[in-house]
């Protein structure tokens, strides 16, 4: 019997998705830790570092590589009810089931950064840097939105690595590899990634940094 030549690895995604996947990865898990440790000053920055990442992903979204595109992965109720009743898509990155769980975590990110900005703790006495731009009431009712944020974001997390461990036992398609690497075994009449501009990710990691640099410079200190 003729063996079948596995199909070529090919670029899916780019060096700025991939560092912000890992970059992520490490950021909430030192807030949480640092947060669990009462680290206030490491738990803020790492909110901080989270908040560029966030605005960062959101340009790259728009003006980023076609797999970092929202418009790649953001594709309408027509193709996810496709991907459901057939399991497959027609293109490379994410499918459209998974681009909602991405959607969903950032949205979830944006929730608990807002949050952690504006919230008091009035058990460990801890202000977030921008608390001073609401009521003392709302700052309050905000920690409470910043906890329970957290229990959905873990969750989201949760089902990310069940995902991952079902694509990758049952689906038999590596996840995590891609990630690494960039590459990922495509057929033949699927494109690969098409990079954006190398220009793109400095002006795009600029903005981020500047508009981080706006949405601090409303509080008094950084603490």
């Amino acid at each position: 019997m003729k063996s079948i030549d596995p199909a070529p690895l090919v670029p899916v995604w780019d060096l700025p998705v991939r560092l912000f996947h890992w970059s992520l990865v490490l950021l909430v898990g030192l807030s949480w830790w640092s947060a669990e440790q009462g680290f206030d000053r490491a738990h803020f920055w790492s909110g901080y570092g989270l908040l560029f990442l966030l605005l960062f992903r959101i340009l790259w979204g728009f003006f980023g590589s076609s797999t970092a595109r929202f418009a790649s992965f953001l594709r309408g109720r027509s193709a996810l009810a496709a991907y459901l009743r057939h399991g497959e898509t027609r293109q490379a990155g994410h499918t459209p089931l998974g681009g909602l769980s991405v959607l969903a975590m950032l949205l979830a990110l944006l929730v608990q950064i807002g949050s952690g900005l504006v919230q008091i703790d009035d058990d460990d006495f801890v202000e977030g840097p921008l608390s001073g731009l609401v009521s003392y009431d709302t700052a309050l009712v905000v920690h409470d939105v910043h906890e329970v944020g957290f229990k959905i974001l873990l969750g989201l997390i949760a089902l990310h690595l069940l995902a991952i461990v079902y694509y990758e036992l049952v689906r038999r398609r590596a996840l995590v590899r891609p990630m690494v690497t960039g590459l990922a075994e495509l057929p033949p009449e699927i494109p690969p990634m098409r990079p954006a501009r190398r220009g793109r990710v400095v002006a795009c990691a600029a903005a981020a940094l500047l508009l981080v640099a706006a949405i601090l410079g409303a509080a008094p200190a950084l603490g």
